[in-house]
This record gives C-alpha cells, sequence and structure tokens, in this order.
C-alpha cells in the first residue's frame, strides 16, 4: 500500500527537481584581482612586443566604470566596439619608456584565454635596449587590492616586479 502513496510522489520529486533546479549557476569567483604584463624586446624586429593578461570579468568591469559603456569582450558582433575600448582603457593605464619620451605603442588585438583576456601591442621599430621603465595601473580604477606584475625580458634575461596599489612604476635595466 505504501508504495502506491510514494511511488506518485517520487515521480513528482523527479520532474520537479529536473523542472526547477536546487541551486542556481553560480559565477565564478576569485579573490585575487591581478594582472601580468608581459614586456619583451624582440631583436630580430627592433621592437618591443606587450602582452597585457587581465581576468575577462574584471575588465569589462574597468571598462563600464570608466567609460560607462555597454561591454562583452565575448561577443563576436561587438568585437569591434570592445577593439576601441580595449586599446583606448590600455593606452590610458600603461606607459613604456625606454629613453626620455614614452613608446607609441601599437594595438594589435585581444583574444579570450579561458578566464582571461590578453591584450597585444608592438613599439615602433627602437634601438637596442638598456633600460626599460613602465608605468602600470591596470584596473587602479576598480580595486584598491589590485596588484599588476610585471615581466620585461631583454637579451634572454627576464626580470620581473609585483606592483601593489597604488604602486605603478618598473624600472628594469639590462
Amino acid at each position: 500500500m505504501w508504495a502506491f502513496i510514494f511511488q506518485p510522489l517520487l515521480y513528482c520529486y523527479i520532474v520537479l527537481g529536473t523542472a526547477f533546479p536546487a541551486k542556481p549557476p553560480v559565477k565564478t569567483f576569485h579573490p585575487i584581482h591581478v594582472s601580468t604584463t608581459n614586456i619583451s624586446y624582440n631583436n630580430q624586429d627592433s621592437k618591443l612586443e606587450v602582452i597585457c593578461t587581465i581576468f575577462t570579468d574584471d575588465f569589462e568591469a574597468a571598462l563600464v566604470k570608466q567609460y560607462h559603456a555597454k561591454t562583452d569582450l565575448n561577443r563576436a558582433d561587438m568585437h569591434a566596439a570592445m577593439d576601441a575600448l580595449v586599446k583606448k582603457y590600455i593606452i590610458s593605464n600603461l606607459q613604456i619608456k625606454t629613453g626620455a619620451a614614452p613608446l607609441n605603442l601599437a594595438y594589435i588585438g585581444f583574444e579570450i584565454n579561458k578566464e582571461a583576456t590578453d591584450i597585444y601591442f608592438e613599439s615602433d621599430k627602437i634601438p637596442a635596449v638598456k633600460k626599460i621603465d613602465a608605468d602600470v595601473s591596470l584596473l587602479h580604477n576598480l580595486f584598491d587590492d589590485q596588484i599588476n606584475i610585471v615581466h620585461i625580458t631583454v637579451g634572454g634575461v627576464r626580470k620581473s616586479e609585483k606592483l601593489d596599489y597604488p604602486d605603478k612604476r618598473v624600472s628594469q635595466v639590462f
């Protein structure tokens, strides 16, 4: 007798359980706010190559905060509009000098790499590098616990430095 009562209840739980999941999907959360900037001197091309890597969700939030624009770095139909915002943001938060004046960085583009966004730049041709100064303030407009890690490679020698907010200046001699 109990089998006749509990069997329909079991089917109800199965149907309702699949129709209404117990928990909503959880958005990925990362408790650390960090970016990396890789600056490499390419001896063959005599150019600096720059790659900035930033968590995509943090980067989108920083773009929204600074430019008050709708952002979605993952949508292909918004890629051209996002290119303009990404370029503008990085240029305003990253300056590199090998002499007295900041280098002109040509924007190459960006791509999504899992949870992160990689942004690519390169300099005009420059003479061999002895010293690089970089001001990196990526996501300083968003987090007061931001960490920016800067790797600078010249002639196969790599030097790295960790910048805790509000620090933004790196200087390396090769």
